[in-house]
């Protein structure tokens, strides 16, 4: 059997050669007029009307039967069957596709449509026109798939192969679809803040570093956009949202990935209270059948013990659970309920924390001797704790309006609505280790 790389060097040959023919392989226009969905749906009124119609897509199986040959053409929306007849396309185009034309090859093809006497959907191709060469050949030919974290290296071939794959971050796309769609019905605005900031905070975690040489400073990768989304209430807005990208230079495991994807929220006027209510709506919107409100509420001092692990405790919440009512030494952003607790929620949903919430501090001598706290850890030893941000104090001094707001951590709810195992499932490119 052919190496990979064997194979590869026949498709070098044959790219050379189609150039020498003159004919471009990596040509800059297409002409496609449907794409294969929506021939198929209109099927029977353009088979009727013999009008012909130009598809392209990716070939994905070929079968010669003398002066003819069968192809399956494949594009987002669906695949269908082709014929390229000898008589029809003349001895040196079809000769040509013979040839040159490979699976995997990008093809524009136009033709009219009818069904073979086995009733099977078939366009019978008058032209075709390469688009894009393929130098590799698909996974199939080669069982280079088979090893889980060669898909995740390689995602564009594992959605290539693997139909559930694309499924899967379709049904994350429409996650974020609906989030956004119940946050505007609410009147929420999205917006923007710095993922490149003087001073990461707003989340207890250990930043990424780098470095700005055009004003020779110091930067960080956010770990969470809260403390612009903060400044943003005491500058007018009372209802923002935003879903990007966060950086946590910590460990990896099923449930972390350095950069993941992060919804917060913040509303003016609104305490925890009313936040987990809201809350409860929104996944309701999200999968009417999974998630039915009330969600049941636990005190953390009841479940976990001074010092105790909140994974372990959290991995015995299965159905939705908020757990509610955090130490203030833990939850340095939070307003308190008394000296000792904070008013926070964790949303536990089969032992997975998925939403993290609290009626927002806005005291700023309060901040202040929170951060303060925080730095003395930070002195201990402590990298994942949060830094006195100076510039965020005096924002607060300006007055920020009693509010509340909360995170949501996108790619584990999509994993968990996906029945996924790991993060890495969802992440279009997880972090991966280099191969030797």
């Amino acid at each position: 059997m052919p190496t990979i790389q064997e194979l590869r060097q026949v498709r070098l040959e044959k790219l050379n050669a189609i150039r020498k023919a003159g004919i471009d392989p990596f040509p800059a226009k297409t002409h496609r007029t449907h794409d294969i969905g929506e021939a198929l749906s209109q099927f029977n009124a353009l088979s009727r009307a013999k009008k012909k119609i130009i598809i392209a897509g990716r070939i994905r199986a070929l079968r010669g039967h003398g002066g003819a040959t069968f192809a399956d053409c494949e594009d987002n929306s669906s695949k269908i069957q082709v014929i390229l007849k000898q008589d029809a396309l003349g001895d040196k185009k079809y000769k040509f596709f013979l040839d040159y034309i490979d699976l995997g090859d990008i093809v524009e093809m136009s033709g009219v449509l009818f069904k073979t006497k086995r009733g099977e959907k078939t366009m019978e191709v008058k032209s075709y026109v390469l688009l894009a060469k393929s130098l590799l050949p698909l996974p199939e030919k080669w069982h280079g798939l088979q090893d889980v974290e060669e898909r995740y290296r390689k995602r564009y071939l594992d959605l290539l192969m693997n139909p559930e794959a694309k499924t899967l971050f379709l049904k994350r796309s429409e996650i974020v679809r609906k989030m956004r769609e119940f946050l505007e019905k609410h009147d929420y605005i999205e917006v923007e803040t710095p993922i490149l900031q003087t001073m990461a905070g707003g989340a207890t975690a250990k930043p990424f570093e780098t470095y700005l040489n055009a004003l020779k400073m110091p930067l960080y990768l956010r770990v969470a956009p809260e403390l612009y989304l903060k400044r943003l209430l005491v500058g007018g807005f009372e209802k923002i949202y935003e879903i990007g990208r966060c950086f946590r230079n910590e460990g990896m495991d099923w449930s972390h990935n350095p950069d993941f994807t992060m919804l917060e929220c913040y509303t003016a006027w609104m305490d925890y209270e009313k936040l987990m209510k809201f809350i409860e709506k929104l996944f309701q919107h999200i999968d009417k059948k999974k998630f039915k409100p009330p969600f049941k509420r636990v005190e953390y001092g009841a479940i976990i013990k001074e010092g105790g692990d909140d994974r372990a405790a959290f991995a015995n919440l299965k159905v939705p659970t908020f757990v509610i009512n955090h130490p203030v030494s833990i939850s340095p952003l939070a307003k308190k309920l008394d000296a000792k607790r904070t008013a926070r929620f964790q949303l536990i949903i089969e032992g997975r924390e998925v939403v993290n919430g609290f009626s927002e501090l806005n005291d700023p001598i309060d901040q202040r001797s929170r951060f303060i706290e925080q730095e003395k850890m930070r002195e201990r030893g402590d990298e994942e704790a949060q830094r006195l941000d100076e510039d965020f104090i005096e924002a607060m001094e300006y007055g920020m309006p009693p509010a509340a707001g909360f995170g949501i951590g996108i790619d584990r709810l999509v994993a968990l609505l996906t029945n996924s195992h790991a993060l890495r499932e969802v992440i279009l490119f997880p972090t991966m280790r280099i191969k030797p």
